[in-house]
């Protein structure tokens, strides 16, 4: 079989802009990068799938598998990740974020970090089990539109069928294995009055007045939230509730008819996104009830489970200890409660650097592409045992 040369790879994957965004203008596919990667595996002798997701035929994941297939639910390793990006911004940018750039031994371009260079490097670690028996399948499950809405890993879960007992995310965590993150959904809450002239309030009903309102019924549920026994491990050791946007009114001299409030919540595992999305609701509708105003809400974003994988689980235990670091816990979100809830255990774990995702001039270290390939493949050693 050939070799896949996990450089060429990224140097292909960041060539490809595959970019995620609510705005129309800036939002791309990422069907030309998957049908890139899955020609080079199904040229390695992988069995690959490709599937659109939703209405748009440009949007799509990518399973692709050595060994045999009917033991995945039962054992088996998959190897996962997204190649989507968000947007960037030109300016701040010390080369082409679409090429492939090596300088100081670090390799820059858009996705290096988060997260096309693990993309690359499992997939060039897979393939050299491509001429081997395994005891158990080998996968790698690549997903579009991670950064917007995580439809990919959504598609994923609700088709229900695991790719593999074992599942390891390669997002930047500079190496050290994750078994928990928190959750999140975002929530828009909109109030809605009369216009009038400022001169007589009683001509209209004034919809940032009531937005004060409310704000003040959701600072209590943060509060509340907050104060309930810390969670080991975290960053941040309690739910956060963000208030991020709120926009209203038009003139000093005209009372507001509208107000809207954006939010942001992050919760931690054990608590369930419907049941804190209608504590919201109901205790902003509780506070409202004598107002002249009305309420209305609408989700913002869905919403990310939170993660836990058990810390007993073999795939914790094996990359605690191939790594020399214990599984930690995180405040930002993945892809992988979706997978933990059709059956794949899954740890969190990738060569790159959170605190340089999301940001111009993002790279991935050299010096950490050797340890991933090590531990990637001493994974496969034991989960596949190929012979």
């Amino acid at each position: 079989m050939p070799a896949l040369n996990w450089r060429d790879t990224l140097d292909e994957l960041v060539a490809e802009p595959t970019i995620s965004s609510d705005d129309p203008a800036l939002d791309r596919g990422n069907r030309r990068a998957i049908e890139m990667i899955a020609a080079r595996l199904d040229a390695a002798g992988f069995d690959c799938d490709i599937s659109a997701i939703g209405e748009r035929d440009d949007k799509v994941n990518l399973i692709a598998r050595l060994g045999p297939a009917e033991r995945r639910s039962e054992s088996g390793l998959v190897f996962a990740g997204h190649i989507d990006t968000v947007p960037y911004d030109e300016t701040g940018w010390e080369s082409d974020p679409f090429t492939l750039t090596e300088r100081d031994g670090r390799l820059y371009g858009l996705g290096t970090t988060d997260m096309k260079g693990f993309v690359a490097l499992a997939a060039g670690v897979a393939a050299e089990y491509a001429g081997h028996e395994l005891d158990a399948p080998l996968s790698l499950m690549l997903t579009a539109d991670e950064e917007c809405g995580m439809d990919g890993a959504r598609a994923l879960a609700d088709a229900g069928i695991p790719a593999g007992r074992y599942c390891v995310i390669g997002e930047p965590t500079s190496l050290v294995p994750i078994r928990q993150h928190k959750g999140i959904f975002m929530e828009t809450i909109e109030t809605i009055g009369a216009s009038g002239h400022s001169s007589n309030p009683a001509h209209g009903a004034n919809a940032i007045e009531a937005m004060h309102t409310a704000i003040g019924a959701i600072r209590a549920l943060r509060d509340e939230l907050s104060e309930r026994d810390p969670a080991d491990g975290f960053p941040v050791p309690h739910a956060t509730l963000n208030l991020g946007t709120v926009r209203g009114g038009d003139a000093a001299n005209r009372i507001p008819a509208r107000c809207r409030l954006d939010i942001d919540l992050r919760f931690l595992p054990g608590d369930a996104i419907d049941e804190l999305r209608e504590s919201l609701r109901s205790r902003v509708r509780d506070a409202l009830a004598q107002s002249d105003c009305e309420v209305r809400f609408s989700a913002l974003f869905a919403g990310t489970p939170a993660l836990e994988t058990p810390a007993h689980s073999p795939i914790v235990t094996a990359c605690e200890e191939l790594t020399g670091h214990e599984a930690a816990a995180v405040d930002f979100g993945t892809e992988g409660a979706f997978y933990n809830a059709i059956g794949m255990d899954t740890v969190i774990l990738g060569p790159g650097d959170i605190a340089l995702a999301h940001q111009p001039n993002e790279y991935l270290s050299l010096s950490r592409v050797a340890p991933m390939q090590s531990i990637l493949r001493e994974l496969v050693q034991r989960f596949c045992r190929p012979s």
